[in-house]
């Protein structure tokens, strides 16, 4: 049973980590990405420049950040793992990634999303960030899991031929 209770911490413990780090990662995506002008007509959200490039730099810069730290995870992850079973870790990273890249995008919308000023006719100006392609909330998880089984299999090749 205590067995049990040792791999269940190191999940536990993986995840709770990355769901911390997945709030400094929000204020990073908040800090780079621009943020999208909207009017709110009629109830519904309008960009004000229909054109604009700003939503997908967003997914772009949610994407970079939140990879950057997956990276580092799966590093540090796989580090830390030679006192536990890689099993545990790992899914302490996909959990965790899950996990982090969700805090990361209310964080980073949370810190981004003001009422600017009435406009003429009583619109409401707002500026918000967010992410429109909910794909790249697997930037975190695939990367810091992936990274994992890559430095893994280099090191148990080096000592299998070694």
């Amino acid at each position: 049973m205590r067995h049990v209770r040792g791999n269940l911490a190191t999940v536990v413990v993986t995840v709770l980590v990355l769901a911390l780090l997945g709030v400094v990662a929000g204020y990073v995506w908040s800090v780079l990405a621009p943020a999208t002008r909207y009017v709110i007509f009629e109830g519904t959200r309008q960009p004000v420049d229909p054109e604009t490039q700003s939503l997908i730099e967003a997914d772009g810069w949610f994407a970079v950040v939140t990879g950057a730290f997956g990276l580092a995870s799966g590093i540090v992850g796989y580090v830390l793992s030679r006192r536990h079973p890689p099993v545990e870790v790992l899914v302490g990273l996909a959990a965790g990634g899950l996990l982090a890249g969700y805090v990361a995008l209310m964080a980073g919308t949370s810190a981004k999303g003001t009422v600017q000023a009435a406009g003429p006719g009583g619109f409401t100006t707002t500026t918000s960030l967010g992410v429109t392609a909910y794909g790249v909330l697997f930037a975190w998880p695939l990367l810091s899991t992936a990274v994992f089984w890559v430095v893994e299999f280099a090191v148990s090749y080096r000592q299998r031929e070694g």
